[in-house]
């Protein structure tokens, strides 16, 4: 740890009792963040941002100017769900986000992503040097050279799996003698950390060690019933991601433990089908050259900004005139079929919400799990089990905004 990151930790000052706000929409947390960055409880810069989610959050307002987030009043109203997270990157609060996520979302690849967040020189929007393909499908992607006031980001994707998975998978295993040695080696090797806060150093170890644990996949945590508190190797990595911030924010969003993907109720299987066809990201291929994805990114522009303009049209006039024109183009005689359904199920279509629909179905749909009430339960025990081994955060920022579909789902507010 640098002089400069003790300095900054000693000058920070401390809530009395731990803050926890909960919201509804996710976006809303934003202004207590800030808040608690202008009250001097949290750094301006250096922040780690714990992320329990369904959803990455991850995404940028494609066409709000970078210096908007400059402006925070402005910024708060630019906001949305899927991309509030970002902006706060970019202004030089974050410096690593960990998505925490379950078994049923998987739309970033797992592990560490290093990238930049800056100015496009061309745009004047954020953008990223990110090639994943959550950020290659929204369009999100520039070269490095075409960024200003660059921001570097730790992006770290780590799966959740269920308490009682874990502990199926103990119980699979059939002797020690047959487990990888290595493995074992890792799980006799890990240690659990119990620290208060940061200001009590993240480097005590106050917990003795279980020997008995099994080393899990790396960029997944699981947690063993057998015992009150394992430390696997990417608990370790978290703590050691910690160790590099001033400071962090835990944030879940209740959508963790059961969400639903609201438009797979709005329309039918077959518009939705479509949809997916409209909208459809062809992942690029591996070892593509900068100028390749370039090219990749400005094709996947120009079809979204196709789509947009033909809805809009649609929403002026849906008559066949309109729906032919458009329809004419490559890719997209399918619209067709799909007003022509649409229309016979409802006497005005919302056109702009069935293009926001089609923004979500590129290479992957938006994740879409019924928990059970045992569900639930599983996914807190991990939950807990890992943020025992996390030292205390600055603050707490819940978000709501899950659909109340779950069997399971009276037990989630004794997570607030």
């Amino acid at each position: 740890m640098s002089a400069d990151s003790v300095g900054e930790r000693a000058r920070l000052r401390r809530y009395s009792k731990l803050p926890v706000w909960v919201v509804e929409d996710h976006q809303e947390v934003l202004p207590y963040i800030y808040r608690a960055i202008g009250s001097k409880h949290l750094p301006a810069s250096n922040i780690s941002f714990v992320h329990f989610d369904s959803h990455p959050d991850l995404l940028i307002p494609v066409n709000m100017p970078a210096d908007t987030v400059f402006d925070k009043e402005t910024l708060f109203g630019e906001l949305s769900i899927e991309n509030w997270i970002m902006p706060a990157v970019y202004a030089g609060h974050f410096s690593h986000v960990l998505w925490l996520h379950p078994t049923w979302a998987q739309q970033i690849r797992e592990g560490k992503h290093h990238f930049l967040v800056g100015r496009d020189t061309s745009t004047t929007t954020i953008r990223v040097t990110s090639t994943d393909h959550y950020f290659l499908s929204d369009g999100l992607y520039v070269t490095e050279d075409q960024l200003e006031n660059q921001k570097p980001l730790q992006l770290d994707v780590i799966m959740v799996k269920p308490y009682k998975l874990c502990n199926k998978q103990e119980n699979d295993a059939v002797s020690s003698a047959k487990k990888p040695k290595l493995a074992l080696e890792d799980a006799e090797n890990t240690a659990c950390s119990n620290c208060d806060s940061y200001s009590e150093g993240l480097e005590k170890d106050t917990v003795t060690q279980k020997r008995d644990g099994t080393c899990l996949e790396q960029s997944c945590l699981c947690f063993s019933e057998s015992q009150e508190c394992q430390t696997t190797v990417s608990t370790g990595e978290i703590l050691e991601i910690l160790k590099k911030g001033d400071a962090f924010v835990l944030d879940i969003d209740l959508d963790f433990f059961s969400v639903k993907n609201p438009f797979k109720e709005m329309f039918t299987q077959e518009e939705y089908k479509i949809l997916q066809e409209l909208y459809q990201f062809k992942k690029p291929d591996t070892n593509l050259t900068e100028e390749d994805l370039v090219d990749c990114v400005d094709t996947r522009i120009h079809q979204l900004e196709d789509l947009e303009a033909a809805f809009a049209d649609l929403c002026d006039s849906d008559n066949e005139e309109t729906v032919q024109k458009w329809a004419s183009n490559p890719g997209m005689e399918s619209l067709i079929p799909l007003v022509q359904s649409l229309k016979t199920r409802m006497e005005v279509p919302d056109y702009e919400m069935v293009h926001q629909a089609g923004l979500t179905c590129d290479y992957s749909e938006l994740p879409h799990h019924i928990s059970t009430e045992q569900e639930i339960e599983y996914l807190i025990q991990s939950v807990y089990y890992l943020l025992k081994n996390l030292p205390k955060p600055t603050l707490v920022t819940v978000a709501r905004c899950f659909m109340p579909a779950a069997e399971g789902i009276a037990s989630l507010p004794r997570l607030v």
